[in-house]
């Protein structure tokens, strides 16, 4: 039998609270972690770094067919 199978890994801990993770809501212990972790990505709480781009790189062209 491997030595994963005797003893399987520790679960991580909720990375909002530090509580154990619920199956359910892994890798948090509940939905209220879940969701707050959800607000800090839609605020800009979390950065992925990278080049910054040129304002007009950021903008799409105009589709406007009156010209």
């Amino acid at each position: 039998m491997a030595e994963t199978e005797k003893n399987p890994p520790a679960a991580r801990p909720c990375p909002i609270c530090g509580k154990p993770a619920a199956e359910r809501y892994r890798p948090f212990c509940s939905a209220r972690c879940a969701d707050i972790d959800l607000g800090r990505w839609l605020k800009g709480g979390y950065v992925i770094p990278g080049e910054p781009l040129d304002e007009a790189e950021e903008v799409p062209p105009s589709r406007d067919k009156d010209d």
